[in-house]
């Protein structure tokens, strides 16, 4: 057990599974979460979306994006560790549903997303 700041235990809100059990639900990373946040921060206040939604299933976790409540969510990060050694357990997907990118590290899905926040600027 690890003990961290004001001598609070660091293990708090975590789920864990019992030894030789798989977890009962996939989530994010505290630096994982993070960077998704950071980057939902900077779409809000560039005007792209205005809410989010997070579900956390025994397969996957996900991360959903949206201009609007009552729409389909503009964007949606999965993580899903049973692809982590076929084609990365990071994927993007679209307004539509359709996949935007895959991949082994969360940097490289994100990076589309980041991209509608580069403004040309002249000099």
């Amino acid at each position: 057990m690890s003990v961290g700041p004001a001598g609070l235990n660091s293990n708090l809100g975590s789920v864990v599974a019992f030894p030789g059990r798989k977890p009962l639900q996939v989530g994010f990373e505290r630096d994982e979460l993070m960077r998704i946040l950071d980057l939902y921060g900077r779409m809000v206040a560039a005007g792209f979306w205005r809410d989010y939604a997070m579900d956390f299933g025994k397969d996957a976790a996900n991360f959903s994006a949206f201009r609007r409540a009552a729409e389909r969510p503009q964007a949606r990060v999965e993580k899903r560790p049973s692809l982590r050694a076929k084609q990365g357990m990071w994927t993007l997907f679209g307004e539509a549903g359709q996949v935007l990118k895959r991949g082994h590290e969360l940097a490289g899905i994100l990076s589309p997303l980041e991209r509608k926040l580069l403004k040309i600027v002249e000099d």
